[in-house]
């Protein structure tokens, strides 16, 4: 099939199911200007004292707190973004009753923000920040705005809700988004490279009708999915209609 045959195929798609589930990762976000880890420009390929998945785990956090926030501030801590046209059209057809829930490896809020309601958010999120002491609850805004190490009124350190390399992923979240998984019957998998596990072995989970993957580079699933798309997200869910 040509690009328009492949853009026609996916609209038939969305026409006919009515229990759709979106799973996605970075690249979602990449068209609102957030950063991926793993392209040529991604935060893997940026020269620091330290490489990006060693601050960004929990032995650093702990023991380098300084240094983590310095890297979390500078690259991870991102509130400015908009949605893009991905984002906005699946809260759409949320809306429209045809989407069971957005599964995402992203930790930017996005999906919220554009209004999309039933979120499972696999690695958490900057815009949640708790007390490490008394757990209170802090905003992305305050973190960005707090000295080199966050602390709360308690006097407790202040940790981001983002999971962290050497740390589990929350199980009340894994819970609901293979049940959601379980439940849909059409799954499209979404500016992801599939090779951040456990979140990538959720899809597992899906014994439904169709299997839809929309990614620029391939994927390790092309072969069992029943439509590829080799295409920016947000360009391909611009033409769709709800």
């Amino acid at each position: 099939m040509n690009r328009e045959e492949k853009q026609e195929e996916l609209q038939h798609i969305l026409d006919t199911h009515q229990k759709i589930v979106f799973f996605g990762g970075a690249g979602v976000s990449t068209e609102s200007g957030i950063p991926d880890f793993r392209s040529q420009d991604g935060l893997y390929h940026m020269q620091y004292q330290y490489p990006p998945e060693t601050i960004i785990s929990h032995t650093f956090f702990q023991h380098r707190t300084k240094e983590f926030y310095r890297f979390y501030k500078d690259k991870m801590l991102i509130t400015d973004a908009e949605p893009n046209a991905a984002h906005r059209k699946l809260a759409e057809l949320e809306e429209a009753g045809k989407l069971l829930a957005v599964v995402t490896q992203n930790i930017d809020g996005l999906h919220q923000k554009a209004g999309s309601r039933r979120v499972y958010e696999l690695h958490g999120s900057i815009h949640r920040n708790y007390c490490t002491r008394c757990g209170k609850f802090y905003d992305a805004e305050y973190i960005r705005n707090s000295a080199e190490e966050p602390r709360c009124e308690c006097g407790g350190l202040i940790k981001p809700d983002v999971v962290l390399y050497e740390e589990g992923l929350n199980q009340d979240v894994i819970r609901g988004a293979v049940n959601a998984i379980r439940e849909a019957d059409c799954l499209i998998i979404g500016g992801t490279s599939l090779v951040v596990y456990p979140a990538a072995g959720l899809i597992d989970y899906f014994s439904g009708d169709k299997l839809v993957l929309i990614n620029k580079s391939a994927t390790s699933r092309d072969n069992s999915a029943d439509l590829v798309i080799s295409e920016p997200i947000g360009e391909v869910f611009s033409k769709i209609r709800v």
